[in-house]
């Protein structure tokens, strides 16, 4: 066989398996139910008590109780979590605030306590309490759904996984950690 047959042969073989491709296609579009009536996604819709603001929920997922969900959780992956809070937060002992306060010893701190970091929002002040593990692991879901008005520009973790790996990260920032719930 010369190599102008060949070429002749594989051309007719790559024409034969592209028109069986677009076929394919066609056939597989024509069977599908066509655009929405809608473009994107629906997103539920939330209202605050405070002043009727709509605030989007997070994903709906079965949430295991923050105990067992830590017992299976990863502090190394929790670590590389934060990569997206590094922006506007600090992790080392004694490091300086950012745009939001240092996250050393998180876990058993007041809300809105960080030492030097004054600039917390009005509705986080108010929030009151203590940075538990419950209180951070739903915080983290959603922070502008659990503090309407929180400075805070992340959208949290969806994912009770990752929740639980970032609080056993968080718990590791500590002279004393906290004793696991």
């Amino acid at each position: 066989m010369t190599s102008n047959n060949l070429n002749t042969w594989l051309g007719a073989l790559l024409s034969a398996m592209m028109v069986m491709f677009a076929l394919r296609t066609i056939i597989a579009e024509s069977k599908s139910e066509g655009a929405p009536e809608k473009p994107g996604y629906e997103v539920a819709e939330l209202k605050d008590g405070a002043g009727g603001k709509s605030v989007a929920e997070a994903p709906k997922q079965a949430d295991p109780a923050v105990a067992v969900a830590m017992k299976t959780s990863d502090m190394d992956v929790g670590k590389g979590l934060t990569k997206a809070c590094l922006a506007c937060h600090s992790f080392d002992k004694g490091a300086a605030n950012k745009v939001g306060p240092n996250l050393y010893n998180i876990v058993g701190r007041k809300v809105a306590s960080a030492e030097g970091y004054t600039t917390y929002s009005d509705a986080m002040k108010a929030k009151g309490g203590t940075w538990g593990f419950e209180e951070l692991y739903t915080f983290l879901a959603n922070p502008k759904g659990v503090v309407p008005g929180t400075k805070m520009g992340f959208a949290g973790y969806p994912k009770f996984e990752d929740r639980a790996n970032l609080l056993l990260y968080l718990r590791s920032l500590a002279d004393t950690p906290a004793a696991m719930p």
